[in-house]
């Protein structure tokens, strides 16, 4: 593809994507400046034509916990570690009805679907673990039907997939092109972004080894060319988390920007694909300053656009270029 192709995609969580890392009363903040934080950037979006997907773990298209409740699958997943599974104790959980705006938001996912390029995605209906001891693949499937099921109130078939921590099999693939998605994100292939269950996922030296390739250029520019795919669901990797600002970091934020910048280059020279991801609850907090450096990508991507052509798609349409 002529240019290089710039793909953006946001794991849309709230305190689903949370809750078995953080405390509620610790990440507060964070959560509810995902209210403004999704609004902004769909402006920003619109002004600088980026097309986007949003993979929004179905939970949150429900209204509230009753709605939930008359939702839930048939079959859930039981992990070995109980903490894992959001569905624990959810009859009995006062907390979601007294903030609810931590766990629903169908305002927010309207006000997605009617912003011109944007994807609705899915990242699970439960924030589903596949590599984690315990959930069977009659599980996932479930999973993956409530998805659909929950959609269609909005009058939409998801097609883009994100896993969950990135875990993700052959035999989960399988299952999810039986339910016809045709994309999914993969991940690096550098060692350190390699999917892994457990404790092994977040081991020290992985974290510590990514951290310092978001400043550092230690693994090339993870850019990949676009190539013509046999079967689906297509694989579009990862490129770069984008982490939110940090005011321990600040200064090093000229260093983080330019490892992003030298990529986005990479791939528009090149005819390559440059993957960026991040969290809208990664902004609830210094969103002004986490603001300000997606402006200054996108600065880079519009003179990378006018230079060689670069392209903005997301995940199902440069899937739907890839499988033909």
């Amino acid at each position: 593809m002529r240019g290089g192709v710039l793909v953006v995609s946001l794991d849309f969580e709230l305190y689903w994507g949370m809750r078995d890392v953080v405390s509620l009363r610790r990440y507060a903040d964070n959560l509810a400046g995902v209210q403004e934080a999704i609004p902004r950037l769909l402006s920003l979006f619109v002004d600088r034509g980026i097309h986007a997907t949003w993979a929004a773990v179905g939970f949150l298209l429900c209204t509230d916990r009753n709605d939930l409740l008359a939702s839930l699958p048939t079959k859930i997943p039981h992990y070995a570690d109980e903490t894992l599974s959001p569905y624990l104790g959810m009859h009995e959980l006062d907390e979601i009805d007294q903030h609810d705006v931590y766990y629903f938001a169908p305002q927010l996912v309207r006000s997605i679907l009617a912003t011109p390029h944007q994807e609705l995605g899915t990242h699970t209906f439960s924030h589903y673990y596949c590599l984690e001891e315990g959930p069977t693949l009659d599980d996932f499937r479930e999973d993956l039907q409530a998805v659909v099921h929950i959609a269609e109130r909005y009058h939409v078939r998801p097609v883009s997939l994100v896993f969950p921590r990135n875990q993700v099999s052959a035999a989960h693939l399988d299952i999810a092109r039986d339910l016809g998605f045709v994309a999914y994100r993969g991940t690096e292939k550098s060692w350190p972004y390699r999917p892994k269950g457990g404790s092994d996922q977040s081991s020290v030296i992985r974290r510590l080894t990514r951290l310092l390739d978001a400043y550092v250029c230690l693994f090339g520019s993870q850019t990949y060319l676009p190539q013509h795919c046999e079967a689906l669901p297509v694989n579009i990797p990862s490129s770069r988390f984008l982490r939110p600002y940090s005011r321990r970091l600040a200064r090093l934020e000229p260093l983080r920007l330019h490892r992003i910048s030298a990529q986005l280059t990479v791939a528009a020279r090149e005819n390559r694909v440059f993957h960026i991801w991040w969290h809208p609850h990664n902004f609830g907090v210094d969103l002004e300053k986490n603001l300000e450096n997606v402006e200054r990508i996108m600065d880079k991507y519009a003179e990378l656009q006018a230079v060689y052509g670069m392209r903005s798609l997301n995940m199902g349409e440069l899937a739907a270029l890839a499988y033909r």
